[in-house]
């Protein structure tokens, strides 16, 4: 996919990218590689055996508080596993050199980051969101924000997370009340509450570092008067290192991702919680965005992984297990693996066709997002920020969606055995849920696409698209792709074109509830436009061909 379909040697061509190609990129994806084979994966049945667990202890804020403070205990393996991420340098590797990073391609950093989701979704989930955390630093932060804790996070010396969802809000960001008070020292004082915090407490790092959502008293209503805060859980006072008044006061008991604690948090009880602003006041929402499209191209990925790794699963498992014989044969005939029942071959299929699409299109997405940042034409980075806004959405919620779907056929795949805990297809399945709603649910997302992305500019995003959709299917076709297949791709984005500019009209008159009713349906639908989109791209890549990847794609397609 990297080299053939989506000829990501073609960015090295980029002032940013300059001293990269294949001989760079393949050892990082090897790296990579060896991780989640070697030191993720054999962690992950016990993490998922035995998740976090809350303790108490001490109170760390004040050595006179006789309170006890909550803790939480992550598995004992995920120390080691820290050390081995940190080593490597995976939290900053598509960074740039003067930050500490690699400047690797995000196209290619996001794919190695899908062997160590393979391994251990969890594990590396302390690590995607302390990169998204650090990046937040980087982009909006001051000097001092970044010596103190950006480079700390990317030398994997400290964690980060996003702490955005209130009890009380959920997902209605709108309705956060989690307040800061300024001070004449230049921090700020929070108070209030945060929920579903991934990451939240674990003790395996020196620090963990809170970018918060909160309001600034005084501050406008709804989304246009928040604010962003680095809030560390533990801060330097003179020669000492003191508790910063964040505290833990739950614990959710998930049904998957059950290596990495998600917990309640309350900031300020003592009324000593001390945070930094990031970024200008008033716009930590605007902030906090690259950091949540970050976070949703990092779902997407998992979904892929977490189906990907399923499917081979199964594919080894009807490889091994002999059961049945074949349609027409004698009761005297041997039993035959399960692979060569036509039934369990379309389950594995379908969910390679799945697997395959996903990543076709998160690399897409990573590509795009490459090309807005780096591209030297501003014509080009504009356009290619259009694209990804556009296709975020769909890029985290196609592979969650229809993910879910190829884990149960892993599942199935299994049979009786599938649906008990001496196989790893049911952990997966449980995994593989919480993709299609944290990060924003599949109603989010479908919201965001059709009101906000799909609409803007009088639809210039869509418009866009299908210049890009066109111009691979004139290329499919140059390549020898059937012709009844490119057609499909153009009627169904000529019927998506025609959705959307109905849609449209029905929200230009007044009529929302009309519009925005449909906007779970038109995700799906334009998902399956664009995956149909993925696959010309593949095809084309590999017409007369002869080879595993070409026979493989052919099989699927």
């Amino acid at each position: 996919l990297l080299y053939r379909v989506l000829d990501v040697e073609a960015l090295t061509a980029l002032p940013a990218f300059a001293d990269h190609g294949r001989d760079t990129f393949d050892p990082w994806l090897a790296t990579c590689r060896r991780l989640g084979g070697e030191v993720l994966a054999p962690t992950y049945p016990a993490m998922d055996a035995s998740p976090p667990t809350l303790e108490s202890r001490r109170s760390l804020w004040d050595e006179r508080d006789e309170r006890e403070e909550a803790t939480v205990r992550v598995h004992p393996e995920m120390a080691a596993v820290w050390d081995a991420l940190a080593k490597a340098g995976v939290v900053a590797a598509s960074r740039p050199y003067a930050v500490g990073g690699q400047q690797l391609p995000l196209t290619v950093a996001t794919f190695a980051t899908a062997y160590l989701m393979a391994g251990n979704l969890s594990a590396y989930g302390f690590a995607g969101l302390t990169a998204g955390a650090a990046h937040l630093i980087e982009a909006f932060g001051d000097d001092h924000l970044k010596e103190t804790y950006m480079r700390p996070m990317y030398d994997g010396r400290m964690t980060g997370t996003m702490a955005l969802t209130e009890p009380q809000a959920g997902s209605s960001l709108a309705d956060i009340v989690t307040s800061a008070r300024p001070t004449a020292a230049g921090h700020y004082l929070l108070r209030g509450a945060k929920i579903f915090i991934s990451g939240g407490d674990h003790g395996f790092a020196e620090n963990i570092v809170h970018l918060v959502l909160a309001r600034i008293e005084g501050a406008p209503p709804g989304t246009k008067g928040l604010s962003l805060f680095a809030v560390p859980k533990l801060r330097a006072e003179g020669d000492k290192v003191v508790a910063n008044d964040v505290t833990v006061t739950g614990l959710i008991h998930k049904i998957g991702w059950r290596g990495i604690p998600s917990l309640a948090l309350s900031f300020g009880d003592a009324d000593d919680c001390r945070g930094w602003l990031v970024g200008p006041p008033n716009a930590g929402l605007r902030c906090m965005f690259q950091m949540m499209n970050e976070a949703r191209i990092m779902i997407g990925v998992n979904a892929a992984a977490t189906a990907s790794v399923a499917y081979h699963a199964a594919v080894d498992y009807a490889r091994d297990r002999v059961q049945g014989r074949p349609l027409g044969a004698p009761p005297t005939a041997p039993p035959v693996p399960l692979i060569d029942h036509p039934d369990v071959r379309r389950m594995l299929l379908r969910q390679k066709a799945i697997v395959d699409a996903s990543f076709c299109l998160l690399g897409v997405t990573a590509r795009y997002a490459d090309l807005a940042e780096h591209s030297p034409d501003a014509l080009v980075r504009a356009r290619s920020q259009q694209l990804l806004d556009l296709l975020t959405p769909i890029a985290k919620t196609f592979p969650a969606e229809r993910g879910f779907e190829a884990n149960a056929l892993a599942l199935q795949v299994h049979g009786g055995y599938g649906y008990s805990s001496e196989y790893l297809p049911e952990a997966w399945l449980r995994d593989q849920k919480l993709n299609s709603i944290h990060e924003g649910t599949t109603g989010i997302q479908s919201l965001d696409l059709l009101g906000r992305k799909a609409m803007a500019g009088g639809g210039a995003a869509v418009l866009a698209l299908a210049e890009d959709v066109g111009g691979d299917c004139a290329a499919a076709e140059a390549a020898g792709v059937a012709r009844e297949r490119v057609d499909a791709v153009r009627a169904g984005l000529g019927r998506v074109l025609e959705l959307t500019r109905s849609l449209g009209e029905r929200g230009a008159r007044g009529d929302l509830e009309g519009m925005l009713g449909h906007a779970t349906d038109y995700l799906d639908a334009l998902g399956v436009v664009v995956t149909s989109w993925m696959w010309l791209k593949m095809e084309a890549a590999v017409a007369g061909r002869d080879d595993a990847f070409a026979h493989g794609m052919a099989q699927a397609s």
